[in-house]
């Protein structure tokens, strides 16, 4: 089951994607949720699929990366936070910040949270969990090097692309997923979810012992090796295997 949110003359709307319909519902975060109308999907806007009360996103959480980079395996996830308001759709442009000069790329499995949880213990996690969706984290990478903390490089406006819609968990194998970014129709990331250093379960408990998760917060996984420049006029579509494909363009800011 493919669930998004949408947009039309009228209204901002959650639904249920089937086929080339969109059955709007009125709340995706219910089990028993009710269609309350139905639309044709080329008549609508996607928007981001979840209005999260924040974003937490781990800070190196692959195998191949952690090796890619000559670094050890941490003993616990490394989690920062990106603002709700750098979200941003398919489709939408990535807006190249004039304060930085050096742009990069992250493909990420998102996790979006479906019932609000606290001290959620490793094997209870997935009760939590509504689904999954695709990432970018995008990184102002000479600001990350520059400042103490990350907050500044991770957080300007446009800097978190997710979609186009969250596949519910029931739908998914997530332990062996493919995932790729292209950079102008080239793969430049290429991994598999397999290759997790800290699998959903573990890391949506260990944030959950930190801080309450509510219905719609994302967390994003953490980025495969590969991770690279963007310049502006670049395409880059991150591919999960049975998710879909988020597709964003860079643009000059102004």
């Amino acid at each position: 089951m493919k669930i998004g949110r949408f947009e039309n003359s009228l209204e901002v709307f959650y639904g249920i994607i089937e086929n080339k319909k969109v059955l709007k519902v009125d709340s995706p975060f219910s089990d028993d949720f009710k269609v309350i109308g139905e639309y044709n999907l080329e008549d609508l806007k996607i928007l981001p699929p979840t209005e999260p009360s924040k974003i937490i996103c781990i800070g190196l959480n692959y195998t191949d990366h952690a090796k890619e980079l000559g670094m050890d395996i941490p003993d616990e996830p490394i989690i920062f936070l990106k603002p709700p308001t750098s979200i941003i759709g398919d489709g939408d442009n990535i807006i190249y910040p004039e304060m930085s000069k050096l742009l990069h790329y992250e493909a990420e499995l998102a996790v979006v949270i479906g019932k609000k949880c606290k001290n959620v213990k490793i094997e209870d996690s997935f009760n939590y969990i509504l689904g999954f969706t695709c990432f970018n984290d995008v990184t102002a990478r000479d600001l990350q090097r520059k400042d103490v903390q990350w907050t500044r490089a991770k957080s300007f406006d446009t800097f978190a692309p997710v979609g186009p819609w969250i596949v519910k968990k029931d739908n998914i194998e997530v332990s062996n997923l493919n995932i790729r970014m292209y950079k102008n129709g080239k793969i430049v990331q290429d991994s598999n979810t397999k290759n997790f250093i800290f699998k959903v379960d573990e890391v949506v408990s260990f944030i959950s012992k930190i801080m309450t998760l509510l219905p719609g917060d994302i967390i994003a996984t953490g980025t495969p090796p590969g991770v690279g420049e963007m310049n502006v006029g670049d395409e880059v579509v991150v591919e999960i295997e049975w998710i879909g494909r988020l597709r964003n363009k860079v643009v000059k800011e102004g």
